[in-house]
């Protein structure tokens, strides 16, 4: 019984459901970008490349012929993370168009030279593939030092168009009420979070799952604000004339 409590929890970590306002800090930004995922995940197949893979866990969301994690290449990297391949940081190993899709979630403000990463994506996607990037924009510094920018959607769609991309579509995530509700929580798991899971969980239900809560009510009462939002998802297509 505890072993599942401990799976379902761990679930709620990752892809929320309803329940998960009780028990995870992050409910709105987890929710939103897998709900926003699942939505373009059908844009995904072929042979696909998740460039900074981590655990792979979005790989379940996808259809796809083969899947390939790619990761920077150091001791922690090969120890910690599911790639299938390791890099230099710099040059993809892989030949020109060679996969149909590129996704990369949550990576792009890791990256220190944005268009040196958006060269090597798009010279390994196919003529007519496509791209699924996400992003955030609003949210605090993390994974220190190696947290290097934000980006408008102005700024982001310029930047995958000028590397050869046509936008299919973007969009933004708790573009309302929602995004300060869940920049509270995440301000107040840095601040309150402990060694003890028991003390992190009786602070998350009596502090942090009615913020949740009364941030989801609010939101249906108030109007949505499309200039201030949590991430930013870009599904875009590789432009043959550029191939």
């Amino acid at each position: 019984m505890f072993a599942e409590l401990r799976a379902w929890h761990a679930r709620q970590q990752f892809d929320p459901g309803p329940l998960g306002t009780l028990v995870n800090p992050f409910y709105f930004a987890r929710r939103h970008l897998i709900f926003h995922i699942r939505q373009l995940a059908p844009a995904v197949r072929g042979r696909v490349l998740d460039v900074g893979c981590g655990q792979k866990p979005y790989r379940r969301l996808f259809v796809c012929d083969e899947y390939v994690g790619l990761e920077p290449d150091s001791e922690g990297n090969r120890s910690e993370k599911k790639a299938d391949v390791f890099y230099d940081g710099d040059e993809f190993p892989f030949d020109d168009h060679s996969f149909d899709t590129v996704v990369t979630f949550q990576v792009f403000e890791h990256v220190f030279n944005p268009d040196r990463f958006l060269h090597e994506i798009a010279r390994v996607v196919k003529p007519g593939g496509m791209l699924l990037l996400t992003v955030p924009f609003v949210w605090d510094e993390h994974e220190q030092p190696i947290d290097y920018a934000r980006y408008s959607s102005f700024g982001l769609s310029h930047l995958v168009r000028m590397h050869g991309f046509e936008v299919v579509e973007f969009r933004k995530t708790l573009a309302d009420v929602r995004v300060l509700f869940q920049l509270f929580n995440a301000y107040f798991f840095k601040m309150t979070t402990t060694r003890n899971a028991w003390i992190n969980l009786i602070v998350m239900v009596a502090l942090m799952a009615p913020i949740n809560i009364f941030g989801e009510v609010l939101a249906w009462l108030m109007p949505s604000n499309e200039d201030l939002f949590l991430d930013s998802i870009v599904l875009a297509r590789r432009c043959e004339k550029h191939a």
